[in-house]
């Protein structure tokens, strides 16, 4: 029997500025930390030839969701005016005690902040270190090798630039120190990423359209494959956390292809997504699960189950989420449980008072056309709405069950994606489970 899916928001924010990526922190102790990053091209004043600048800024969230409170969850803590923001990327553990993020900028500039100060006194993000990859160009991606969790004190980061270059740098003592660099593409390098696996590989993606392979301990003079599977250029690639050998690639091309890096001359499955993929996120404890943020078409969480069980089949899409007004950027997943139950479909029901005299209403549920996912909405002030008192909804279903690690079991998400010309942040939850009434969905793990 197919399974229910639903999104629904629970808070937006205005950036601003042009959001193009989000990140929550992989760290236990502070699962509840959100960063945002913002993008501004500011054209040069006077001649038509000036130069133009690139300015960002960087959010640090805080995120506490009370059950039945009319309270946002998202709580601003700081924001920092930065150069121009590429890239945003927690190391997954703590480096010396410390949570650290890095920040891939317009100046070519690859700069870690560290989280200092405590959930009681209050956190915020104070400069650590900066490295310049090289000069007249942008810093386009970062990853780092830390990406199974595993406590390492050989901790490495690998950038991407608009030059095509890839650079791989070591942390030790709160310092960057450049251990390689090389020619990687032909145009801009839009993406690199580790192999979570074997962390002496390297993937990276350029606007040549090709995605290729590199091996740190025989040097980047020659890759180990290229590959031309994409026909435009890749964008996004993500090493599987949970599955060996599994690589997830997206492109300007609008497909999502999943590769075992083992053979990497045929992927073994291709996905069209439409909008062109810019990120790919799987998700942190589910293997099977891929969140892609499709530029032009929404985000979208896909069910690679049983492509990675050698169907070859295109990956279903289980969930979108088609609230945003723009160019689909940055996106991720939280870490965070959600403890409540998954939502029921109440009968028809008009909406509290304590709403409507506030000026505001509740939003009728969306049903996309597809009738596979339904989203509540805030209000029309802009209010959070809790489920307690949220719009009637529908049953629609989603696919099949998700046989993850275990068995089969209900899950709830948190997620957080940004858009890049309407300058907006969206939190939002995505439950998905049986359709019997009243289902309970397990908490994510840690």
């Amino acid at each position: 029997m197919a399974w229910r899916s639903r999104t629904r928001n629970l808070q937006v924010f205005d950036t601003e500025l042009s959001a193009d990526t989000v990140e929550w922190c992989p760290v236990s102790a502070s699962n509840d930390v959100l960063v945002c990053g913002t993008y501004q091209l500011q054209k040069g004043a006077g001649e038509e030839d000036a130069t133009p600048s690139r300015t960002g800024r960087l959010y640090l969230f805080e995120f506490r969701q009370e059950a039945g409170s009319m309270i946002p969850p998202l709580t601003e803590l700081q924001r920092l005016d930065t150069a121009a923001i590429l890239d945003l990327k927690w190391c997954h553990v703590p480096v010396s005690g410390h949570t650290v993020l890095g920040m891939a900028a317009a100046t070519g500039e690859l700069q870690l902040y560290m989280l200092s100060g405590s959930q009681e006194g209050g956190r915020s993000l104070q400069t650590l270190s900066s490295v310049k990859v090289g000069t007249e160009r942008l810093a386009l991606s970062l990853d780092w090798s830390t990406g199974r969790m595993d406590s390492s004190n050989d901790v490495r980061v690998v950038c991407s630039d608009s030059a095509g270059c890839v650079s791989v740098l070591s942390l030790a003592e709160g310092a960057l120190t450049s251990l390689s660099q090389w020619k990687a593409h032909d145009f801009e390098a839009w993406i690199s990423a580790f192999s979570y696996w074997d962390t002496q590989l390297i993937y990276s993606g350029g606007d040549d359209c090709k995605l290729k392979g590199w091996d740190l301990r025989v040097g980047p003079s020659c890759p180990t494959f290229t590959s031309k599977g994409h026909s435009m250029g890749v964008c996004s690639i993500h090493s599987n956390p949970h599955q060996e050998h599994i690589l997830a690639t997206g492109s300007y091309d609008e497909q999502v292809l999943l590769w075992d890096g083992r053979n990497m001359r045929q992927p073994l499955s291709e996905s069209p997504l439409g909008g062109g993929v810019w990120r790919l996120k799987w998700h942190p404890t589910h293997q099977h699960l891929l969140l892609a943020a499709c530029m032009h078409n929404d985000f979208h969480i896909l069910n690679c189950q049983p492509a990675l069980e050698g169907t070859g089949d295109a990956c279903p899409v289980v969930a979108s989420y088609i609230l945003h007004n723009s160019l689909a950027y940055g996106a991720d997943w939280s870490r965070l449980s959600l403890e409540e139950p998954i939502p029921c479909s109440p009968p028809v029901a008009e909406p509290k008072e304590s709403l409507t005299e506030s000026g505001g209403h509740l939003r009728i549920q969306y049903e996309s056309p597809t009738a596979s996912f339904d989203t509540s909405l805030e209000n029309d002030a802009g209010q959070y709405i809790p489920e307690s008192i949220a719009a009637p909804s529908t049953t629609p279903t989603a696919g099949p069950a998700l046989n993850s690690n275990d068995d089969s079991s209900p899950l709830s998400g948190l997620l957080a994606s940004c858009s890049f010309y309407d300058h907006m942040l969206h939190v939002w939850r995505w439950d998905w489970g049986p359709p019997e009434t009243g289902a309970v969905l397990t908490r994510l793990e840690h």
